[in-house]
């Protein structure tokens, strides 16, 4: 089935959303530090694998929003729609923000804008795969509405939970 493209940009009260581009490099290399065991990958990886992301958003008409606070135009992280572990029917949310920036709504509300958006090109379903370990991002999806749908074990033997959002909520 052939469905719209997705929104390049979104605003929401306190956010804006928009398609990530090369200048995103930097905080994405801080971002990718901040994980366990810290990150190995150049700035300019960082920055040819976003120019690549940005040309299969228009192949796929879906991909990662840069999340700035629309106050002052930080970038705080992403958010949007990647084929991931499902399909371009089917496709998956992914987020992420630096950790200064957690605890305050942010990712729930850019979740909420991103989903409408995923539903405003005609999809009727939803998916993210989170580690079961991971609390705050389980408790935004439940508040987006997700509801879990199944565990299975990740490539490192962790567990996975699967949850899915329909359009008609």
């Amino acid at each position: 089935m052939r469905y719209a493209a997705m929104a390049p940009s979104i605003r929401t009260e306190r956010l804006c959303l928009q398609l990530r581009d090369e200048g995103d490099a930097e905080w994405n290399h801080e971002l990718l530090g901040e994980h366990d065991g810290g990150t190995t990958e150049s700035v300019h990886s960082i920055r040819l694998r976003l120019a690549e992301q940005r040309n299969q958003i228009r192949d796929r008409g879906i991909g990662l929003l840069t999340i700035r606070r629309r106050a002052d135009d930080v970038p705080m992280g992403y958010c949007g729609l990647i084929v991931g572990r499902c399909s371009l029917d089917e496709p998956e949310i992914a987020y992420e923000l630096l950790k200064r920036f957690h605890g305050h709504g942010y990712a729930t509300e850019a979740a909420k804008a991103v989903m409408a958006a995923a539903f405003a090109t005609g999809r009727t379903r939803i998916w993210s795969t989170v580690g079961a370990w991971n609390a705050p991002s389980l408790r935004v999806l439940d508040k987006v509405g997700f509801e879990r749908h199944h565990e299975t074990i990740d490539d490192r033997g962790r567990p996975l939970v699967y949850l899915v959002r329909h359009a008609n909520l």
